[in-house]
């Protein structure tokens, strides 16, 4: 399914998630990592309620100028779960951060097994019929469960119409069942993390430092010793070509055959720079198999490895 800005223009092959907005980029940062991606031709921009204590969502809100070209995703607040009485609390919260009366893309955050479908889904039906978001996608959700609560949001004459996996190099299970069910039932897919928290631009492997070395989620994340020399196997084909080990990164998660849009980000304008540059990046088949080799392709679904 194709999304759409409100002036009903597609919404563009890359996302920013401004996850960083608020916190280590401060609001002079902000402004210059949105006219970097506006100025590329950017107009999907990702938030969170939870992102920054919601400084993410108000400092985005005060940057759109442009509203009816821009493409706004939020999603609900997760820690509480996917009642109704968290989704109304949480949409009108963003909304009001946002200065928007309408959000484009209402994701739930994370899978709720202590919340019945019937009230996620018939709750978020009702949020469209009212004009408070136009589309209802679902994050870090399995393919099965995705399918489950497609079937109940038919039963409320809605849909999901995006996901937002996790999708890199060196996390590749999206590649399984999340993006072939894109493909095949018009899905669209918002990967994010495509520079796998960093460690895909070459700066570990050049000895600096990072999130992977502050934040416990990310280095656990990606501690296996084959994901760093799959960094370093990246970084050394990009020296190779002349390019910037990120915008390989980022071209080679958008180059899946199921048509994924990445959501990029970073701390500054400075940052940014590689993965825009991969919006004009013409990876062949040949160096996507090249780049794919370095690091282990899942297994299929089924235990019938001789028909992979």
């Amino acid at each position: 399914m194709a999304l759409t800005t409100l002036d009903g223009a597609p919404v563009s092959r890359f996302a920013f998630g401004t996850m960083q907005f608020g916190g280590k980029a401060d609001e002079a940062a902000s402004a210059e990592l949105y006219a970097a991606c506006r100025d590329a031709g950017i107009s999907h921009f990702d938030t969170a309620h939870v992102y920054t204590e919601g400084r993410s969502e108000e400092i985005l809100g005060r940057l759109i100028t442009d509203r009816e070209s821009v493409f706004v995703a939020t999603k609900a607040h997760y820690p509480g779960g996917a009642s109704r009485s968290n989704i109304l609390k949480s949409i009108d919260e963003s909304r009001a951060r946002l200065g928007m009366e309408v959000i484009d893309l209402y994701y739930m955050h994370r899978w709720d097994d202590n919340t019945g479908l019937e009230e996620t889904f018939s709750t978020l039906a009702e949020l469209q019929d009212g004009g408070r978001i136009r589309y209802i996608g679902v994050s870090n959700y399995a393919a099965w469960q995705v399918m489950k609560a497609q079937a109940v949001a038919a039963g409320f004459g809605t849909r999901i119409d995006a996901i937002q996996p996790m999708y890199n190099l060196v996390k590749r299970q999206a590649e399984v069942e999340i993006l072939p069910m894109c493909a095949s039932e018009g899905i669209a897919a918002f990967p994010y993390s495509p520079l796998g928290g960093g460690l895909l631009t070459g700066k570990y492997a050049r000895g600096e430092k990072g999130r992977l070395d502050e934040v416990e989620m990310y280095s656990k994340r990606y501690a296996p010793d084959w994901m760093r020399a799959a960094a370093v196997g990246l970084t050394e084909i990009a020296e190779e070509i002349g390019t910037h080990p990120a915008a390989l990164a980022v071209a080679w998660a958008a180059r899946h055959p199921a048509g994924p849009s990445p959501i990029t980000s970073a701390r500054s304008a400075e940052q940014l720079q590689p993965s825009l540059a991969a919006l004009d990046f013409d990876m062949d088949n040949g160096l996507y198999d090249r780049i794919a080799a370095l690091s282990p392709a899942p297994p299929p679904a089924t235990d019938r490895l001789e028909e992979a």
